[in-house]
């Protein structure tokens, strides 16, 4: 059986009219072109596996806490204040070996310290003062010397036939032009 060319034109149209009519979104997700990723706020983090240290520990209860994770609102007050993250856990001490890395470290810091850090920093800081603007008021030069190059070919043949090293011998190079003092008043022409 044939179909007219009309009658497949038309149900095309509105085969296109009717995908056109479907929101986006929806539609991208049936046919599985758009990713759903999990909502960050509702995933929850579990403690990591480890080797408990005593073997003779009963296995623990179906549906029981486990003791060794936190309570959301413990991990919220830990988000807000981190020093209670950074603090010494409560159910105990450090271990020796804990104990034995601080003792490593040697003494702690001076109370003053941060102030200590922030005056040096301050006096090898670059800024100039009053008095150095005044009396050193010229830049250093900022321009890059440009070397001659066939001066600098023909002094490297030289040497190769003299049998003298590169290096002996200055280095030609080309120099700037000399500023004046009305320069910089006409160098827009």
């Amino acid at each position: 059986m044939r179909t007219h060319p009309a009658f497949r034109s038309v149900l095309l149209g509105s085969t296109l009219v009717i995908l056109a009519g479907c929101e986006t979104g929806n539609l991208a997700r049936t046919f599985g072109l758009t990713r759903d990723a999990p909502d960050e706020y509702s995933v929850t983090t579990r403690a990591p596996l480890s080797m408990p240290p005593d073997y003779n520990l009963r296995p623990p209860r179906p549906g029981a806490a486990r003791p060794q994770e936190q309570g959301e609102r413990q991990q919220a007050a830990e988000a807000l204040a981190p020093q209670l993250a950074l603090a010494a856990p409560s159910t105990g001490g450090a271990s020796a070996a804990q104990q034995a890395l601080i003792d490593r470290t040697g003494p702690a810091a001076p109370a003053d310290i941060r102030t200590k850090v922030d005056r040096d920093a301050h006096n090898a800081s670059d800024d100039d003062g009053f008095v150095d603007r005044l009396l050193y008021w010229r830049k250093p030069g900022t321009q890059n010397v440009t070397v001659d190059a066939s001066k600098e070919s023909a002094r490297l043949r030289e040497n190769a036939a003299l049998g003298q090293s590169p290096d002996s011998g200055p280095t030609p190079m080309i120099q700037p032009a000399k500023k004046g003092w009305f320069s910089g008043m006409f160098g827009w022409l």
